[in-house]
């Protein structure tokens, strides 16, 4: 480990190791983990992003993904990991805006649970152009600001992982105004995962004609679905309920 250490730590990042063995980074800049260090890099990528997005488009043959953002790319691979074991008949399309081009580069040294080795050359192909395609995988990096990027798009996306840093540290990733953008990049009948159970995030989501559902399982603390359409099988929160019991808190706005 120490190579790889040697070779990613930089004054900004550095690897810190989770609770299911795999490593996620630090970033000095933002103050924050790009994981949650107790529920795992690897394990919170797949359950509360990859797995229940999936369980929802399994019968599509064809996906579009929006990971935001990449960071250090566990959304991506462990994405790409599910597929080819589990979906590998589809066609899968991801594209993910990632601010910090520097860190996307030393990606090549990042030290990645065992379970991703056979996609390294998806990793140092991303790494040093952004870009990857085969006969079913296409993947696209955009380096630059997530905001203008999502306003691209128009009814495209299946999935959204919607992983940036947290609304305190980030906060406009987090607003009413972008997850209005969000709902226009979306699908009628796509699927929004996100770590973050904060009601200000829920509630941007809500006035935007979401859904929200809880996601919550036994090995990881509880996260958050949303859908412009209705999902069976998750516990839909109550949100006029919650807008009554708390009547003084609002969504993020931009402009604040």
């Amino acid at each position: 480990m120490e190579n790889y250490k040697n070779k990613f730590n930089t004054q900004l990042h550095h690897l810190k190791l989770t609770e299911d063995g795999s490593f996620t980074a630090y970033s000095q800049e933002y103050d924050e983990h790009y994981h949650s260090t107790k529920d795992g890099a690897l394990h919170e990528s797949l359950t509360k992003h990859v797995l229940p997005a999936f369980l929802h488009v399994k019968d599509e043959e064809e996906l579009h993904i929006l990971d935001i953002c990449y960071g250090i790319g566990f959304n991506t691979l462990a994405t790409i990991l599910h597929y080819k074991k589990e979906a590998a008949h589809k066609k899968l399309h991801i594209y993910s805006p990632e601010l910090d081009e520097k860190l996307v580069k030393s990606l090549v040294n990042f030290q990645y649970p065992e379970e991703f080795a056979p996609l390294k050359k998806i990793i140092h192909s991303l790494s040093m152009s952004g870009v990857y395609e085969d006969e079913s995988l296409s993947i696209e990096l955009f380096l630059g600001d997530a905001r203008e990027y999502v306003k691209r798009f128009t009814n495209k996306f299946d999935i959204v992982f919607q992983d940036a840093f947290s609304p305190s540290t980030n906060p406009m990733l987090w607003t009413q105004e972008y997850f209005r953008d969000i709902k226009n990049a979306m699908k009628e009948d796509g699927i929004l995962t996100t770590y973050s159970i904060a009601l200000k995030t829920r509630l941007a989501l809500h006035v935007n004609g979401f859904y929200i559902y809880i996601n919550s399982g036994k090995d990881y603390r509880d996260a958050t679905v949303a859908s412009l359409s209705e999902l069976a099988g998750y516990k839909k929160v109550d949100m006029q309920h919650k807008i009554t019991c708390n009547p003084d808190v609002q969504p993020l706005r931009d402009r604040e």
